[in-house]
């Protein structure tokens, strides 16, 4: 029946296996937690103090009045004069999310951080009997050390993506249970998009399909599945959402980069460079600090008024700052000139990419004036640095300017499967 599943990693458990904790409003609810004297307002979080910045998260008393993440600050006012607007503090919800972590292993142990409002716990033995119970004891712990705002909902199901769904099902502060004797029943209440992996694209392609409902897919094969997706994504899909658990290939990491949309001065092209520049070093240190060189630099420019460009460069592994920053100046000025010299830029990104372990790197040739020599005093240097810079936890030494962007946390964007590290604060 499954053409990718026989080598064992598939199997359909009978009992409830995973605990899912998804928390409500994450963002909203820290700043709640750590303000207490607008606890009983409508909060909304963007990543800029601006009224034409886009809300990022709201809790849901400001939902209620029918805001919308997406939703311009000043749309927002409009619908809620009274909304609390703060800006994203990222270093703060890490360290809440830190000490949830701490809180939630003292009961079960977290298989997998999902991101930093969504972790994954895994059920043995007798502790499948006793999920409700021990999911409660785990509401209750959260309540009591980290605090009253930041509630969590709880999905508990056979396995990950079921316990995911479920934990989605009744928010805020849900607790719900998916036994697998129960399947499909509460699923069929669900729209399409309610399932993970199930994007509004992905959708149009299920009705061009015939499947309109969770019904019409819970009711198709597995090799039907398969050729919707063209891959085995859907037949994986398919899977999970009939209860079975599968263990995946583990993913290897491909890239390191920072993304960021302009603003202020910031659009100037002159001013812009500055900021890859800090997005440019922010990524080279994370690399590093994950043990890899990078043989390949992108950039993507974002003019105003213009399609976006996109560039590539290759070159020796490196793994230090002034190869990367060469490398992505050339290429930006490149950027500049085949975009016709924009005034105004709306966003920029930079990837290191081409990935590789120093000790699989083999016989590089450098140039026959001393290149290895260069590149190993330039590995040296930036040991220093990094180790300085993490001895005094901030960016005492850096190579070349270092510019201030609005909203701070250059390279410290929380993302879903990304949670960064205290050094990205650096």
């Amino acid at each position: 029946m499954f053409q990718s599943f026989k080598d064992g990693t598939m199997r359909k458990p009978t009992q409830i296996e995973r605990l899912y904790i998804d928390f409500d409003a994450f963002f909203a609810n820290c700043e709640k937690q750590c303000e207490p004297s607008i606890r009983q307002q409508p909060v909304g979080i963007t990543a800029l103090t601006s009224e034409y910045s886009v809300l990022i998260t709201r809790c849901y008393m400001a939902k209620a009045f029918g805001i919308r993440r997406g939703m311009r600050v000043k749309e927002a006012r409009a619908l809620c004069p009274g909304i609390i607007i703060r800006q994203a503090r990222p270093d703060i919800y890490v360290n809440i999310h830190t000490h949830i972590k701490h809180v939630v292993e003292q009961h079960l142990p977290i298989v997998k951080v999902w991101s930093i409002d969504e972790v994954e716990c895994e059920l043995i033995g007798s502790e499948r009997d006793r999920a409700e119970t021990i999911a409660e004891n785990i509401r209750q712990a959260l309540r009591e050390q980290i605090g009253e705002c930041i509630t969590p909902s709880i999905g508990l199901a056979p396995n990950q993506f079921l316990a995911k769904v479920a934990a989605e099902m009744n928010k805020p502060l849900g607790l719900t249970l998916l036994q697998p004797q129960s399947l499909p029943g509460p699923l069929l209440d669900l729209g399409l998009t309610d399932l993970p992996g199930i994007s509004k694209n992905m959708k149009v392609r299920l009705n061009r399909a015939g499947i309109m409902s969770v019904k019409d897919l819970w009711d198709i094969s597995a090799r039907h599945a398969r050729k919707i997706w063209n891959n085995v994504e859907g037949e994986r899909l398919w899977a999970e959402l009939h209860g079975y658990a599968l263990t995946r290939p583990p993913t290897q990491k491909r890239m390191f980069g920072h993304s960021r949309v302009l603003s202020g001065e910031f659009k100037d092209p002159k001013r812009a460079i500055d900021a890859l520049h800090l997005l440019t070093v922010k990524a080279a240190f994370r690399l590093r600090r994950a043990g890899f060189l990078a043989s390949a630099l992108s950039i993507s420019i974002r003019p105003h008024n213009h399609p976006p460009w996109h560039g590539e460069r290759r070159f020796s592994p490196a793994g230090d700052d002034f190869t990367f920053v060469r490398q992505m100046r050339s290429l930006y000025a490149d950027g500049l000139s085949a975009t016709l010299q924009p005034r105004r830029l709306n966003a920029i990104s930079v990837m290191l990419h081409g990935l590789s372990k120093p000790c699989d790197t083999s016989g590089t040739l450098f140039d026959a004036q001393g290149g290895e020599e260069r590149q190993a005093r330039f590995d040296r240097l930036m040991g220093l640095i990094d180790g300085l810079n993490m001895k005094h936890e901030k960016a005492l030494i850096h190579v070349g300017t270092r510019a201030q962007l609005p909203g701070g946390y250059a390279g410290a964007k929380i993302a879903f499967g990304r949670v960064p590290d205290k050094e990205d604060f650096y």
